[in-house]
């Protein structure tokens, strides 16, 4: 999924077995020290692997951060099939319910319209731009769409 051209068209290059490998490693560490992070999701029956979507603390500074973002990636044959929203669902209300964070970020950029509008089906609100501290100054990918959503019931910044 991560060296498929069309799924990571919206990032700067798709990813060589070592940088998947090494993204898996993260993940994992952020389980190791968190006991949350991103989740595989699988078809119901088990048989198939959709892609990964969950929450992770931003490792990075931007005027938002300290946060903790939603992300998602789902392989190219079950895009636009529900299972991206189901699962940013489950995610956002772990993140409310059982983590009790005041608010979770998205972000992506802004010729990434089926993710952008996917924060906007979850509820979230658009709250301007950044360039993306991780990409170096004109980058095409550098500018990024942030989205912000509250804990139902919250009104303070975290």
């Amino acid at each position: 999924m991560n060296a498929d051209p069309d799924v990571m068209r919206h990032f700067p290059h798709p990813l060589t077995r070592a940088e998947s490998d090494a993204m898996v490693e993260r993940i994992h560490a952020h389980f190791d020290r968190h006991g949350w992070g991103f989740w595989a999701v699988e078809e119901r029956d088990g048989a198939a692997f959709i892609g990964a979507v969950g929450l992770s603390h931003i490792p990075w500074q931007a005027r938002f951060t300290p946060a903790v973002e939603i992300g998602w990636r789902i392989a190219g044959a079950f895009q636009r099939r529900g299972h991206g929203v189901e699962a940013a669902r489950l995610a956002l209300r772990f993140g409310f319910e059982r983590l009790s964070l005041a608010e979770i970020v998205a972000f992506t950029i802004p010729a990434n319209e089926p993710s952008w509008r996917l924060m906007e089906k979850l509820g979230m609100a658009p709250d301007g731009s950044f360039d993306h501290p991780r990409l170096p100054e004109g980058h095409p990918m550098r500018p990024h769409r942030l989205y912000r959503l509250r804990r139902p019931g919250s009104s303070a910044r975290p």
